[in-house]
């Protein structure tokens, strides 16, 4: 068994109206592509790792050009599915400025990956060099066969002796509050990590602490969960915020410093704080787990797209202080 990281999930082509316009506004698009277990994939790439991505993709120009654009970070393709007459979600982002909130229009129904069926994945083969897998809710919530896949794949990484990390990445489009809050509760025993946040931590899980510390304690205590994860954003505008983190590993409390930061493009935060926290647990340091989740999420909101584009150098420069002069 080696280091190698294993992701699964829906990536889709992403269309956005240049700058702040509106959808109505615009006449072209600019394309990107992500997906959140590809963003935090793409995340541990960046770093030196080995990962790779399980995806079901159509046989098309669409589904090739992901795939492309997936195989240029770094990230293993070889276990990719594709299908014949299918088709490739795609979802339309607004950036949003005070008061106006970003706003997505999914159109991703009866994708080729939400048509995945228990059993098209040879999970065993899968994880076979593998020691680690991360997946979120966002998978689960896109058709019936796709949550049972996910669930499939946690028994599956279990009996593997593989890791497990879990973001329920909660999306009210997709699927209901009651709904979500069964499914994560009926799976969590699959989890050894679990990356959310403390009104989700009340919301769905029913632990409920004033305090973060004591409630990310509580939460690991309740589930027998070997690390949980917080992600903390304060701030009136859209555009500045500070950002930062807490985990709670093995009952011990480690904080992230606190970050300043003005957002160009927040989408794909919480999976770059996956992957640097992925990469700190992966080297036994709780202290580099929530350093580099931090630092990685907080650098992902300076970066257009999906995908984090960074270098460990930069992560651990930011991590030690960082500097706002001209590199020259």
């Amino acid at each position: 068994m080696t280091n190698e990281i294993v992701t699964f999930g829906e990536a889709m082509i992403r269309l956005s109206p240049p700058g702040h316009l509106r959808i109505e506004q615009t006449d072209h698009f600019e394309i990107q592509v992500g997906g959140a277990e590809l963003n935090t994939a793409v995340g541990l790439a960046q770093l030196g790792c080995r990962v790779s991505w399980i995806s079901r993709l159509p046989q098309n120009a669409l589904g090739r050009l992901l795939a492309g654009k997936v195989r240029q970070t770094g990230v293993a393709t070889d276990q990719l599915l594709f299908a014949d007459n299918e088709r490739l979600g795609v979802f339309f982002l607004e950036h949003g400025a005070s008061p106006r909130p970003s706003a997505i229009v999914y159109d991703r129904v009866n994708s080729a990956c939400a048509n995945v069926q228990p059993g098209m994945i040879d999970w065993k083969h899968c994880f076979a060099r593998a020691s680690w897998y991360h997946v979120s809710g966002i998978t689960a919530a896109i058709s019936t066969s796709a949550s049972a896949v996910v669930t499939e794949s946690l028994k599956a990484a279990k009996t593997a002796g593989l890791k497990v990390s879990f973001d329920p990445n909660y999306r009210s489009k997709l699927w209901s509050h009651d709904a979500a809050k069964k499914w994560y509760r009926d799976n969590i025993e699959y989890l050894d990590i679990l990356i959310t946040s403390p009104e989700d931590a009340e919301r769905y899980f029913d632990v409920a602490e004033a305090d973060p510390e004591r409630q990310l304690q509580a939460l690991s205590k309740k589930y027998k969960l070997q690390t949980v994860a917080f992600t903390f954003r304060q701030g009136a505008s859209i555009l500045r915020e500070t950002y930062s983190a807490k985990i709670c590993h093995l009952g011990a409390i480690y904080a992230s410093r606190e970050y300043a930061i003005e957002t160009v493009d927040r989408i794909g935060a919480g999976d770059a704080f996956a992957a640097g926290l992925i990469d700190g647990l992966l080297a036994g340091d709780p202290q580099h787990a929530v350093d580099y989740g931090a630092a990685m999420g907080a650098l992902k909101h300076t970066i257009p797209g999906d995908f984090v584009f960074t270098t460990r150098a930069e992560i651990e420069e930011l991590v030690q202080g960082g500097t706002l002069r001209v590199k020259r």
